[in-house]
């Protein structure tokens, strides 16, 4: 079954970046268990254009990842946490996202944050918003802290669990999507749009 093109997307603005690490080690587990390739892509690769006020002043490489974000069949999302949310540059990119461009968009949500008292940001903050473009997030979301990275990877069995279980529920909407576009299935429109 063709799944189309998942992206992994990473809110931070540097590398090596653990929640990079996080969600390259969903893609592997996406690679390994399902055959699904996931093309990483994070602020980084966005550069400095970013910083444009609106949508029609972004540089090509900006544009490029808001398109691969717009485009995709399924998103894994990363991102740090700081002071108890997303960074704002994460969230600009998505102030950037067409709010329709992400509708029934299979997402897992991933975060990384200094401890354990960060650990709700995903249910508080990414769901939420995700919830704002009714994109379909999977009910496992993982949250690491620092203390689960070793040489730079993710490590723990309760967070290869999180991650297993997570993965096993975004391949399922993936490929529910994938098989009722095949279908020729209509997806519902938006509540807010005007005919």
């Amino acid at each position: 079954m063709h799944t189309g093109k998942i992206i992994g997307f990473c809110g931070s603005s540097w590398r090596p970046a653990k929640p990079r690490a996080l969600v390259a080690a969903v893609g592997e587990t996406l690679e390994n268990r399902y055959g699904l390739s996931v093309e990483l892509v994070d602020l980084v690769d966005a550069g400095p254009g970013l910083g444009a006020y609106r949508r029609d002043d972004l540089d090509d490489p900006a544009r490029a990842v808001l398109e691969d974000l717009e485009g995709a069949d399924g998103l894994v999302i990363g991102c740090p946490v700081f002071q108890g949310s997303y960074p704002g540059l994460f969230k600009h990119v998505f102030d950037l996202v067409h709010p329709s461009a992400l509708r029934n968009t299979p997402v897992l949500l991933t975060a990384v944050g200094g401890g354990m008292r960060h650990s709700l940001v995903v249910e508080h903050q990414l769901r939420p918003l995700f919830g704002f473009f009714e994109a379909a997030t999977v009910s496992t979301a993982i949250y690491a802290s620092a203390e689960e990275f070793v040489e730079g990877r993710p490590v723990g069995s309760m967070l290869e669990a999180r991650l297993a279980n997570a993965a096993e529920q975004f391949v399922s909407l993936v490929h529910r999507r994938s098989a009722a576009a095949q279908s020729g299935v209509r997806e519902p429109a938006n509540f807010g749009e005007i005919s």
